[in-house]
């Protein structure tokens, strides 16, 4: 059933009733967009089709009146079950994309010719030249019937795409719309409005802003994996839970990561419990024989109640004694377990041993241990029709003992496995069907983090009610091949990860940077750019290895956050830019909250993708000292879901969080900035309002003891016949303001204080008072 879009959620699309020119034409044998060239050479058996659906341009372009985009296909000869087509040649023109890198995870890859493509690209921008007046274009590959499709470098600076059904048995050689450009002048729109396009097309999913995140975005959290890995149990649990109550810094959710589930080899007794082997990194292929938890849960005591045992009595007590933890989630692969189900189990569905066939493009990716480990030893795979019990199995139990969610891994594997089930669309359309059922009958539809997953396949077919999902690989405290220097450079790799792809997977999912730990040597670094990603946060910490200094400046003591009101996206001046390679750029990402801006420079430089190995690697060379300059033009004041007014606004209060510095700058004005690797800098950027009367310039800078200082302010209001600025506060803490003038008092609460004023900063301590409602702060002048 094709999911149904509301009017509201068209938003300011129009159908269009009859053929209009489009913005994107194919002109004999050129792409033009707005009469620009953007791809030549384009072959004959390529094929464009206008887009039904358009866009009124903006009022400043003087342009056409609506934005259009089109379809791309082609027609070849003889069937097969993949194609690889040119769809003309790319010269001379930017480009940054998302390319898989390895087969469950992509990342940014920029560059100016076809021939600088890389492998399994997911989306491509192209960008706009205002000395020419060509627009930014995206380039979509999209699903088409029974074919995935990608795009890929070709010969002779071509642009390719690869469409493969992945099952020989599954053929075509006609396509119209495995392709979607579009033309714009805002980078940020011209991604959200390919977006409401394709989910018109194809009606398989729905996008993020039609969805409700799970509660666990506001909350911070602990995941057992680097604290435990598979040796994960009860008391472990309970020990990393108390240490992080009893300093100050409770999580709201505990995420129980591998290691809870019964698992055994295939030449096991079934009874045997294969756990404890696998805890010891014996890397075999142990798969899933029941769906409740292995033996370190179901030998669990309620140390209140000693007659309640199992999984079920120990989230009981765990909530119980902790009381900030509204959430738990556990673990489990998409196929059940890394190895699937073990076939012939009495009470498991019935499932085959399939071993995983790599396309050509996916033979070009990095290849990893889950990836090794599935290519020797299979995937015990439940066949469509049977899904549905596997899901609901696990799903209804881990429901019944009080689970509130799951993280489901390996997600992308499908399309390894589809040779003998209708190929990869088939087989996922099957399988996330019966997932989102059970998922909405277990788990409200959103109680999921989906991982694993960074390809088309999963957004385009997965995403019809989840809503949250990682934006990255996975936080690496070491390299897992060996190079030492990986504990620094990977940290990097893994910040251009989330940023860049939360521009394309922000659309379907709110994106997730992962879990990291506090006492690693690049925790700092982390926590800054957790702080501000609009995301969750949570921590792998070992029971008892824990920055407290640290994790105080992300967490409240309630185990909430102070969540970014959007998710975070690169700035428009680094979207072009390596910030990994180069040597030369710094990462920059902007968030709103409500009542400031954000930007995060981060020195990420020293390792990343190498195209020649194709793996990522450390570039020493690269790892150097960065200059760079911040705007407040840098954030995108009217994105995202709750844009900030600027207007009329010419000043901006802008605090510096390391440097401790205020600067009042103009919104054309710079700073300068200059960072080693792997260090980073916050500026909180508030528009500076004016109290009338006295003409007192004003702008909240929140909470300096908190990373994402501008988070704590949920509400400001100016009274300009009292001289008053009334602020609602999250947290606790030394509260900041600029003011150009000393008030003569300050109310918290409606109960006088102390305050500090210097260099044109207004500071009061604001208590923790543990109510769900903000403290209230009042500046009298």
């Amino acid at each position: 059933m094709a999911v149904s879009l509301s009017k509201k959620a068209i938003d300011a699309m129009r159908l269009l009733d009859g053929q209009v020119p489009t913005s994107i034409t194919l002109a004999g044998t050129n792409f033009l967009a707005n009469g620009h060239p953007i791809l030549t050479h384009v072959p004959s058996n390529v094929v464009a089709t206008p887009s039904p659906f358009s866009f009124p341009v903006p009022e400043k372009t003087k342009s056409n009146t609506n934005i259009n985009g089109c379809f791309v296909g082609f027609d070849v000869e003889e069937l097969s079950s993949r194609h690889v087509v040119p769809l003309g040649k790319l010269s001379g023109i930017r480009f940054m994309s998302i390319f898989r890198f390895k087969l469950w995870w992509s990342t940014h890859w920029v560059g100016s010719s076809g021939r600088e493509v890389e492998y399994e690209t997911q989306m491509m921008i192209l960008e706009k030249s205002d000395l020419l007046g060509r627009p930014y274009v995206v380039l979509l590959p999209l699903f088409e019937g029974s074919f995935s499709s990608c795009l890929q470098p070709g010969v002779d600076d071509n642009v390719d795409i690869c469409v493969a059904s992945g099952s020989t048995k599954v053929r075509g050689s006609s396509f119209r719309s495995c392709v979607y450009m579009h033309v714009g002048e805002d980078p940020y729109n011209l991604v959200k409005e390919a977006m409401k396009v394709a989910r018109l097309h194809l009606g398989t999913f729905r996008l993020l802003h039609e969805k409700s995140a799970p509660g666990i975005v506001d909350k911070f959290g602990w995941c057992t994996w680097d604290a435990f890995y598979r040796s994960v149990n009860p008391k472990g649990v309970w020990d990393g839970v108390k240490a992080l109550h009893d300093a100050g810094c409770p999580p709201g959710t505990v995420i129980i990561d591998d290691g809870w589930q019964s698992v055994c080899l295939d030449d096991d007794p079934i009874e045997k419990e294969g756990i404890d082997r696998a805890t010891a990194g014996e890397e075999k292929p142990y798969r899933l024989v029941k769906f409740q938890e292995n033996y370190r849960f179901k030998d669990y005591e309620s140390v209140k109640r000693p007659s309640n045992k199992g999984m079920g009595a120990f989230i009981k007590d765990l909530k119980e004694e902790f009381n900030t933890i509204e959430y738990v989630y556990v673990w489990h692969a998409l196929c059940g377990y890394w190895g699937g189900i073990r076939p012939n189990v009495p009470g498991m569905p019935e499932s085959r041993v399939v071993h995983p066939h790599f396309s050509p493009s996916l033979q070009r990716t990095m290849k990893d241990f889950a990836v090794f480990n599935c290519a020797r030893d299979g995937v015990g795979l439940v066949p469509p029709k049977q899904v549905r019990k596997m899901y609901e199995g696990l799903h209804s139990h881990l429901k019944s003992v009080g689970i509130d969610g799951v993280k489901i891994d390996m997600i992308e594997v499908l399309e390894l496995l589809s040779e003998d089930y209708g190929g990869r669309v088939e087989l996922a359309k099957a399988y996330y069907k019966a997932l989102t059922a059970s998922l909405r009958k277990h788990f409200n539809g959103n109680g999921v983090i989906s991982s694993m997953q960074q390809a088309n396949d999963f957004f385009f077919l997965g995403t019809e009610t989840i809503s949250l999902g990682r934006v990255g690989d996975d936080f690496w405290c070491t390299d897992p091949y060996g190079d030492p220097s990986g504990t620094f450079w990977l940290q990097g790799c893994h910040m251009v990860h989330c940023a860049y792809n939360s521009l394309w997977m922000g659309n379907f999912i709110h994106p997730d940077w992962d879990m990291f730990q506090s006492h690693h040597q690049c925790a700092e670094f982390h926590a800054a750019s957790r702080a501000i990603s609009g995301g969750p946060i949570y921590v792998s910490d070992s029971v008892g290895k824990h920055n407290f200094f640290l994790l105080k400046r992300l967490a409240l003591p309630d185990g909430s956050i102070l969540r970014c009101q959007n998710y975070a996206l690169p700035t428009r001046d680094c979207l072009f830019e390596d910030p990994l390679h180069d040597g030369k750029t710094a990462l920059k990402i902007w968030n709103l909250n409500k009542y400031s801006g954000v930007v995060g420079v981060f020195n990420c430089q020293g390792g990343g993708w190498c195209p020649l190995s194709r793996k990522n690697k450390s570039f020493p060379e690269s790892a150097n000292l960065v200059d760079c300059i911040a705007s407040p033009k840098d954030i995108e004041w009217n994105n995202g879901n709750t844009p900030v007014s600027v207007e009329g606004v010419t000043i901006y209060a802008v605090y510096m969080y390391y440097s401790k510095k205020l600067k009042l700058i103009k919104s054309s004005d710079k700073i300068e900035l200059a960072l080693e690797p792997l260090n980073c800098e916050l500026l909180t950027v508030s528009p500076v309002k004016v109290l009338p009367e006295k003409h007192i310039q004003f702008a909240p800078i929140g909470l300096v003891n908190m990373l994402n200082s501008g988070g704590a302010i949920q509400s400001l209001a100016f009274d300009g016949d009292k001289n008053l600025v009334r602020m609602g506060v999250r947290g606790s803490g030394e509260l900041r303001v600029f003011a150009t003038e000393e008030p003569w008092t300050c109310r918290v609460d409606g109960g006088l204080v102390e305050f500090q004023y210097d260099d044109q900063m207004v500071r009061i301590e604001v208590p923790w008072l543990n109510s769900p409602m903000p403290t209230m702060v009042e500046y009298y002048f």
